[in-house]
């Protein structure tokens, strides 16, 4: 719970610092602008509104790692993302998109804080506790951060503590460790394919490189 509000207040904090330059530069996320990934940052913390007040009476059927749909190549497009990219171009000006984020991402903040971590809710016809649906965004929260200082090298990236949770969450998604030999951020960049292997890192990664990239979804 705690690593969640970490992750997340360090990833709204990085948002409100960007110049409104920056929205309409390249993300780490194949096709999009920043502005849109920050629109589909507003889409996440309804989602996890809308989550935390879905109050399940089954048992869990899935747990922080398996909540992620896992592929081993790139996804076809989803509708979803074109409907993002549209979104974020009807804000029109990048302060409303700031706004939008701080005004929805603290109620979310809130919500997590005040949530029960054994409680069960539904999401995407799935039952989880509240603290694993919230583990598995630590994840979320950390890969979208290294997407957003992709190529804004002044902008402060996750905290060590999210890059460290959210590697140990992807190796247990694989099902392997990655070599000791990778940063916390090289593991979730070559392992879910936001950057390829050097020879070395391939070499080093052995038969997990043929797995990768995870695709999550």
């Amino acid at each position: 719970m705690d690593l969640f509000s970490t992750s997340w207040a360090a990833l709204r904090a990085a948002v409100a610092g960007l110049g409104d330059e920056d929205f309409a530069r390249p993300s780490g996320c194949d096709g999009w602008l920043v502005r849109d990934l920050v629109c589909h940052l507003v889409i996440d913390a309804q989602d996890v509104l809308i989550t935390l007040v879905t109050p399940a009476d089954t048992e869990p059927t899935r747990d922080a790692a398996t909540y992620w749909e896992v592929g081993a190549a790139p996804a076809a497009q989803d509708p979803l993302d074109a409907l993002t990219v549209r979104l974020a171009a009807a804000y029109g000006e990048p302060w409303l998109l700031r706004f939008h984020l701080d005004d929805v991402g603290s109620a979310a903040g809130r919500a997590a804080a005040l949530a029960d971590p054994s409680a069960r809710v539904g999401t995407r016809g799935q039952v989880l506790t509240a603290g694993d649906y919230l583990s598995a965004y630590v994840l979320e929260w950390t890969l979208h951060h290294l997407d957003l200082v992709a190529h804004l090298p002044n902008t402060p990236g996750p905290p060590a503590e999210s890059l460290a949770a959210a590697r140990a969450l992807l190796e247990r998604i694989a099902g392997a460790a990655y070599p000791p030999g990778f940063s916390d951020k090289d593991a979730l960049l070559v392992g879910t394919g936001r950057r390829a292997p050097t020879a070395a890192e391939e070499s080093a990664l052995g038969e997990l490189g043929a797995r990768l990239p995870l695709v999550l979804g």
